[in-house]
């Protein structure tokens, strides 16, 4: 099984939305640039709302029926582990592997022999890499292989553990491998991918797509905090990295970057657009469930019982920040620089809605308020008796915003010439 060009982790918490996302795909296919759609869910995902992998499976396989999609399509087992691989294998044909507890481990039963056998085999990379595409060179140092070594062999091997187990489960060739090593507080910058993408390669897992943590910060569903400028750079030489390691260390030939969190980075869109021309690089892009929030901006728009709903859940949300922080990782929000409840309660609904939907050139959006509703839908889901049949309601309303959203903000930025 071999992940296209171009790929698109489409999460959505609810389940509900996978027509609409997939439309966005059509309309990109139809102007001549072939998007592969990955449903996305986690395994938190789930046990906070309710699901199962075989609901995401349904939802990808109706969307791809009723809109006669006819090209490759996915179901991600999002960021598992081996406590619970399981209920993921039968439903999922790509898996996300999330080794990055694993990181400088002493868990996996990998000895101080072996990193640094692992290290000196590299030792013959050690000076200035001159890598093509990028005008300086990558320096390596003996001492920065056997540091990075050291702090990523270990969750290598667990993540060459996982895999085999899901090799045996389901034969080598019947889904796609990505490892994530993107939950952690440090970047791998490209020196450390480069030790990285060799480990992989001395394990033998042949992934598809690989997610390190890069510099600057990914909120969920608002804007890239940090250095656009350095994180350019930091791309580019990414994929120098892995053109280069995919010939020198005989890896997958389509390996490619995979961005998490990556819905609503327009500061570095650009950057990301020219680098994978210049290279001729794939890339997948997760974006993050924004379909919630999309929902949202409907109910709020329908007013009465669903802008309602969603002004419950605003307020209920402030008052249970620290538990819905806790879930997720680039989320620090001042409460106090939050539009109190009481004065929430005075906006009509269109109100509300410019203030969640991800517009900067309009004065009422709030990125603040946008991100502690990202964090919320806990708080719909504990309403599913009433906030289903409210969200079928606006399912027309809400297809077109996710749809629009995910064409328009996204896709084109990402993905077409600029």
């Amino acid at each position: 099984m071999r992940l296209s060009k171009y790929s698109l982790g489409v999460g959505d918490r609810f389940s509900h939305a996978g027509e609409a996302q997939l439309k966005a795909l059509k309309r990109a296919e139809e102007e001549g640039v072939l998007i592969t759609p990955v449903w996305n869910k986690s395994n938190r995902e789930h046990a906070i709302i309710g699901t199962l992998p075989i609901h995401t499976r349904l939802e990808a396989d109706e969307a791809v029926q009723a809109l006669d999609w006819n090209h490759d399509y996915h179901v991600d087992a999002d960021h598992i582990n081996r406590g619970n691989l399981g209920k993921f294998l039968i439903h999922c044909d790509f898996f996300t592997i999330d080794v990055a507890e694993f990181i400088e481990s002493d868990l996996v039963g990998i000895c101080e022999e072996e990193i640094e056998a692992f290290a000196l085999s590299l030792g013959a990379y050690a000076g200035d890499l001159f890598l093509e595409g990028l005008e300086s060179p990558l320096t390596l140092t003996y001492e920065g292989i056997h540091e990075s070594a050291k702090r990523y062999y270990p969750a290598i091997k667990e993540a060459a553990a996982i895999y085999r187990i899901i090799e045996r489960e389901k034969g080598a060739d019947s889904f796609i491998t990505e490892i994530s090593l993107d939950e952690t507080d440090r970047p791998q910058m490209p020196a450390d991918l480069f030790v990285i993408l060799a480990a992989l390669a001395r394990e033998e897992i042949p992934a598809q797509t690989i997610a390190p943590r890069f510099t600057g910060h990914f909120p969920k569903g608002v804007e890239y905090e940090g250095d656009a400028e350095a994180f350019a750079r930091e791309f580019e030489a990414d994929l120098a990295v892995i053109s280069f390691a995919v010939r020198e260390f005989s890896l997958a030939d389509n390996l490619k970057l995979s961005i998490h969190s990556g819905s609503d980075k327009f500061a570095v869109y650009g950057a990301m657009n020219r680098a994978i021309r210049k290279f001729d690089a794939g890339l997948h892009v997760k974006t993050s469930g924004t379909t919630w929030l999309e929902e949202a901006i409907a109910l709020c728009e329908s007013g009465g019982e669903g802008y309602g709903l969603i002004r419950e859940i605003y307020r209920e949300a402030l008052g249970r920040y620290d538990e819905l922080v806790s879930l997720y990782r680039d989320v620090s929000l001042d409460l106090a620089r939050l539009p109190r409840p009481d004065e929430v309660d005075r906006w009509e609904g269109e109100r509300f809605a410019r203030a969640l939907r991800h517009d900067r050139s309009c004065p009422d959006y709030d990125p603040r308020l946008r991100q502690l509703m990202h964090i919320s839908y806990k708080l719909a889901a504990e309403r599913g008796k009433r906030f289903y049949p409210l969200l079928e309601r606006v399912k027309e309303a809400s297809g077109r915003n996710v749809e629009e959203n995910l064409y328009e903000r996204h896709i084109r930025r990402l993905f077409f010439p600029q």
